[in-house]
């Protein structure tokens, strides 16, 4: 027993190095153009006004952090909030999808044209009907991230197995118990792939919201830095738009491994 569990012990951390180690050439090849980036820069071909080098960048955002961080955290409130309501919104739209066939083709080609619409042309029309407070930012963030969700989540309650549809059906499961016992938990996988979408879409529906009017968060924070000029804070404000939105891309996927261990790998 205890040589078995030492052995599953043992494959899971090996499995958890080729995980990191996958990782190697997408890093080597980040550094890679950050060094030719620097370079390029200190070669003097273009001025560091227009192109700050990545060390003026990271340099601009340690000393500015404390300002950076007020940004920061109201683009966070934003997107979590966007995210979460896009959540539950394209999973019960998902759901209305798999009601009927007559309610997918209805619904379906609607939510196909609504993603036709640039998103940047409604917000000024959002924050002139909302104002500048919190509502026009989330509600940018939901048209952003729930179309992913909604189609991911669409297709999996659609490709249930139907032995196992016509096996509840033998049993007389009414069309609940059947979503909830099988449909639900056959689309999960299809769920999480668009939630990992809609989780890097997110930070960028929030700062557009702030692009086209918010008193604070990054986007009203690079606007003022372009103005200013100052195109380093720009770059940085970029710096810290990346890494939140990769924190949610990796917050996600490691729900779905805590929440579906036996699909993830």
């Amino acid at each position: 027993m205890h040589i078995s569990i030492t052995r599953d012990l043992s494959d899971s951390r090996a499995a958890r190095l080729r995980r990191i180690a996958g990782y190697g050439p997408a890093i080597v090849l980040g550094v890679s153009l950050l060094v030719l980036w620097e370079l390029y820069v200190r070669s003097g071909v273009i001025s560091q006004r227009v192109l700050p080098s990545p060390l003026i960048v990271a340099g601009t955002l340690y000393y500015n952090w404390d300002i950076i961080q007020e940004h920061t955290l109201q683009t966070l409130f934003e997107t979590v909030l966007g995210l979460a309501a896009s959540t539950v919104l394209g999973l019960l739209l998902a759901i209305v999808l798999n009601l009927a066939s007559w309610t997918r083709r209805a619904i379906y080609p609607l939510l196909i044209a609504s993603q036709t619409v640039p998103i940047i042309a409604l917000a000024p029309l959002f924050v002139t009907w909302m104002g500048f407070g919190l509502l026009p930012k989330i509600i940018i963030v939901i048209l952003y991230c729930f179309f992913p969700i909604a189609v991911a989540s669409a297709d999996g309650l659609l490709s249930t197995d139907p032995d196992l549809l016509r096996l509840l059906a033998s049993m007389r499961a009414s069309r609940w118990q059947t979503l909830w016992l099988v449909q639900l938990p056959g689309a999960m996988p299809a769920f999480f792939s668009g939630l990992r979408i809609a989780a890097t879409y997110s930070v960028s529906g929030a700062i557009v919201g702030e692009f086209v009017g918010a008193e604070k968060g990054l986007g009203n924070y690079m606007l003022t830095a372009g103005h200013s000029y100052a195109i380093a804070a720009v770059f940085a404000a970029i710096v810290v738009t990346t890494i939140l939105s990769l924190l949610l891309f990796g917050l996600v996927s490691l729900v779905e491994r805590l929440t579906l261990p036996w699909y993830t790998r």
